[in-house]
Formats: C-alpha cells, sequence, structure tokens
C-alpha cells in the first residue's frame, strides 16, 4: 500500500509574498528598500552600464569565479 507522505509546510513561508516573476521582486525591491539587483550579463544594458556594474561587483565582492560546463 503506498501512503503519500504529507507535506511539511513552514510557518514561515505564508510571511513571502508568493510571486513567481523576478523583475517584479526586484523592482519592488528597488522602489520600496533601495536595492538594486542586476546581472551584469543582462541585455537592457548598454557596454558601459555593464562594465560599471561589472566593476562595483568586484570592489565590493571580488572576482566572479569562472563558470564550468
Amino acid at each position: 500500500m503506498s501512503v503519500p507522505n504529507p507535506r511539511y509546510r513552514c510557518p514561515l513561508g505564508r510571511l513571502q509574498p508568493n510571486r513567481s516573476d523576478p523583475e517584479a521582486t526586484k523592482r519592488e525591491g528597488w522602489r520600496e528598500q533601495g536595492i538594486l539587483v542586476i546581472s551584469p550579463d543582462d541585455d537592457r544594458l548598454d557596454w558601459v552600464e555593464r562594465e560599471l556594474v561589472q566593476r562595483i561587483g568586484e570592489r565590493l565582492y571580488g572576482r566572479r569565479q569562472a563558470r564550468h560546463g
């Protein structure tokens, strides 16, 4: 007989917004808390903006590790 395992639901989960759109989460974070989340590989940036994001990231957090595979 196969008995399904009940899923444990963390009580803190109800405090998090149920959002599947990461761009909306980023937009809300910027507008409400001044937190900017951006990838230096974002296609919406031109070369100068990408370079600026890359340099800021390296200065604050060090160089990115090379991707393998």
